[in-house]
């Protein structure tokens, strides 16, 4: 039986020191071999669960996550109704829309989604669309109300 987990110290991650090239050859090698078609899903859910085992309680841990971690910049551009729109802008983001393996940001919208729901006490959603001509990922996380 696993024993409940409490949540982490969101500065653990200053702790965390990665090239990042293992987690690229782990991610968009392996983890797509191994997971198959389902693969954009198992990523997305592992983001979820990933945002669940940090003790998030603002939203600039959730762009201090996306920094420290490497995923990049990650900035709030726009907030409407049941909406809120993110860029995600970087190096990092640059390197890996030219990297020749497929990518995708499933891991980092399953991360947003349960963040957002945990900052705003309501279930959410998160879709991402990929604008490689400007090297830029926006995501859009909607509350399901």
């Amino acid at each position: 039986m696993q024993k409940k987990q409490e949540t982490l110290p969101i500065e653990l991650l200053e702790q965390i020191q990665s090239t990042g090239a293992g987690y690229d050859l782990l991610r968009y090698i392996s983890l797509p071999d191994l997971f198959g078609s389902e693969s954009e899903a198992l990523l997305y859910f592992m983001g979820r669960s990933l945002a669940r085992k940090f003790n998030i309680q603002s939203m600039g841990d959730i762009i201090f996550f996306f920094e420290k971690i490497g995923w990049g910049r990650l900035e709030l551009f726009k907030e409407k109704g049941n909406k809120l729109e993110f860029h995600l802008l970087s190096d990092a983001v640059v390197q890996r829309l030219a990297m020749p393996v497929d990518t995708e940001f499933r891991l980092e919208a399953g991360f947003l989604a349960e963040a957002i729901s945990i900052l705003k006490r309501v279930e959410c959603e998160c879709v991402e669309e990929v604008r490689p001509k400007i090297h830029q990922v926006e995501f859009t996380v909607v509350f399901v109300e």
